[in-house]
C-alpha cells in the first residue's frame, strides 16, 4: 500500500486492474485504491508478471503492507545474427555489419514528448503513445498524430466492472472506457449506468436483481456513505494542518498585484484561440508562481529530516474542493516548463479528474510546492496552512477593480492579493520577499509566460 500524502496511514483496494498472469510494464495503473480523501489510481513500480494479488478489494490495509507480487524480468528478444559481410575491394571501405539488437537491461530509447493535452487525448482514445511516432519539432508527438493514430482493438474490462455491469444491466458495449488503453473500470459503469446507457437485457435484469452476496452490513446507504466519506476526509485534513501549524513555523508576506497588462494580453491572446481552448486569469497566476518557484529553488521542495530537500522540478499543487466536500491538492507536473495552452488544458483534466476520482498516485504525492486561488469564492487574501512535508504555499485572492496610483496618476486597475506562506526552517522573509517580486515581475510582462 503506497503512501498517497503525508497524512495517510491507511488505504482500501477498491479495484483491481489486472489479475494472475497479466504481463504489466513499470507506469501501468494496476489498482485503485480508496484513501480518506479521493480515489485514487495506482501505478506499478515494476515491469513483469503479476503471479498473485495478496489483499482482497474492499479490504483497508496499513500503509507498507505488499498488495501483490510481481515476478520475472521482460522477455529477451532473439537475437539476430549479423548479415554475412563479402569482403570489400580494397579500393573502397568495408561495409560494416549490422548492429545487433541491444542486450536485455541496455537502456531503452527515450519516451515521446507529448503535451498534458495530448497524453489526455490519446488516453480518451485509447492510442497508445509509445508506439506514435511524433512529426512535431525533435520528435514531439502531436495532436495530429494522435488523431490519426489506429485505437487499440479492444478495450479490457475490469472483473470489478464486469460483474457491476451485471448488476446494474448495464451494456458493456456502449461504455465508453476512461481507463489505460480505453480500459472499462468501474467508474466508467456507474456513470453509464446513471445516464441509463446501453439496453437492459433479460438476464442482467434478472442479475441485478438478485441481492448482492457482500453480507447486508457491508451494504451503506449511499447518504450515510457519504457523510462517513466527509467526515473521514475532515479528519485526514485536521491531521494533515494540526502536524503542519505544530511542526511548522510559518512566516507570511503578502504583495498587491496590479494586472492591467496581464488582462489586456490574455484578451488579445484568446482572440486567436477557439472558444474550448481560452484561457482563463488563473492560468496566467499558476504559470507565474511556477516560473517563480523555478528562479527560487529554496521554496520549492521539501523538509526532511532536518534538512531541506529541493524538488526536482516544479510540480505545482493545486487545491481542489471536491463536490462531496473537502479539499485536495495533486500536482500539475513540470508546470514551469509546460506552455500557457497545455497548463490550461491540464488543469481543466486534473480537476475533471479530481471530481471523478481518477487522480494517479503520482499526482497525489509529489507536489513540490502548493497554489490556493479562493478568489472564486470572493476571498480577497489568502493566508494558507503549509502541507508537510513541502516548505511554501501560495495564495491568490479575488482579482477587484480599486484605486491605483500609477506614474503619479490615480485610476481604477484590477488588482490581486498575493500571498506566502512559507517555512522558517527552510527559508526566510528576504528568499520570500524575492519570490513575490519574481511573481510580480512575471504577471506585469505577461508575454514571458
Amino acid at each position: 500500500m503506497p503512501s498517497l500524502g503525508a497524512d495517510m496511514e491507511s488505504g482500501t483496494v477498491a479495484e483491481w486492474l489486472v489479475k494472475p498472469g497479466d504481463r504489466i510494464s513499470k507506469g501501468d495503473v494496476v489498482a485503485v485504491i480508496d484513501t480518506d480523501k479521493a480515489m485514487i489510481e495506482v501505478e506499478s513500480f515494476h515491469t513483469g508478471t503479476v503471479e498473485s494479488l495478496l489483499v482482497g478489494t474492499g479490504r483497508r490495509v496499513p500503509v507498507g503492507t505488499a498488495l501483490a507480487v510481481i515476478t520475472g524480468a521482460p522477455p529477451a528478444a532473439e537475437p539476430v545474427p549479423p548479415e554475412p559481410v563479402s569482403p570489400a575491394p580494397p579500393e573502397k571501405r568495408p561495409v560494416r555489419p549490422r548492429r545487433p539488437p541491444s542486450a536485455p537491461g541496455a537502456p531503452h530509447a527515450p519516451a515521446p514528448v507529448a503535451s498534458p493535452l495530448v497524453r489526455h487525448l490519446a488516453e480518451q482514445r485509447g492510442v497508445d503513445i509509445a508506439r506514435l511516432h511524433g512529426t512535431g519539432p525533435q520528435g514531439r508527438v502531436t495532436r495530429a498524430d494522435v488523431e490519426h493514430a489506429k485505437p487499440a482493438p479492444e478495450a479490457r474490462v475490469s472483473p470489478l466492472a464486469r460483474g457491476l455491469a451485471a448488476r446494474l444491466g448495464v451494456d458493456l458495449a456502449g461504455v465508453h472506457g476512461t481507463g489505460r488503453g480505453g480500459a472499462i473500470r468501474a467508474q466508467d459503469v456507474r456513470e453509464a449506468a446513471e445516464r441509463g446507457a446501453g439496453p437492459r437485457p433479460p438476464e442482467a435484469m434478472e442479475e441485478a436483481a438478485r441481492p448482492p452476496a457482500e453480507p447486508a452490513e457491508a451494504r451503506a446507504v449511499p447518504g450515510a456513505d457519504l457523510e462517513r466519506r466527509r467526515e473521514a476526509m475532515r479528519q485526514a485534513i485536521a491531521r494533515a494542518m494540526a502536524r503542519s501549524k505544530r511542526e511548522i513555523p510559518h512566516y507570511y508576506l503578502s504583495t498587491t498585484v496590479d494586472l492591467t497588462r496581464a488582462l489586456a494580453w490574455l484578451r488579445e491572446r484568446n482572440r486567436d484561440l477557439p472558444v474550448a481552448r481560452r484561457l482563463l486569469p488563473a492560468a496566467l497566476l499558476l504559470k507565474a508562481a511556477a516560473r517563480a518557484a523555478a528562479e527560487v529553488p529554496r521554496l520549492n521542495g521539501f523538509w526532511v529530516d532536518d534538512a531541506f530537500v529541493p524538488g526536482e522540478a516544479v510540480h505545482l499543487g493545486v487545491a481542489i474542493s471536491l463536490r462531496g466536500g473537502g479539499l485536495i491538492a495533486p500536482a500539475l507536473h513540470d508546470a514551469a516548463r509546460l506552455e500557457l495552452e497545455d497548463l490550461m488544458a491540464a488543469l481543466e483534466d486534473l480537476v475533471a479528474r479530481a471530481r471523478a476520482g481518477r487522480l494517479r498516485g503520482a499526482e497525489m504525492t509529489e507536489a513540490t510546492i502548493t497554489v490556493t486561488n479562493l478568489g472564486d469564492q470572493g476571498v480577497e487574501a489568502v493566508h494558507g496552512v503549509i502541507y508537510p512535508p513541502q516548505v511554501a504555499l501560495v495564495g491568490f485572492g479575488r482579482i477587484v477593480d480599486r484605486p491605483w496610483a500609477v506614474d503619479g496618476l490615480l485610476g481604477v486597475r484590477p488588482l490581486v492579493t498575493c500571498t506566502l506562506a512559507a517555512d522558517h526552517r527552510a527559508t526566510d522573509g528576504y528568499t520570500g520577499g524575492r519570490f513575490l517580486g519574481i511573481l510580480g515581475r512575471l504577471l506585469d510582462q505577461p508575454e514571458t509566460l
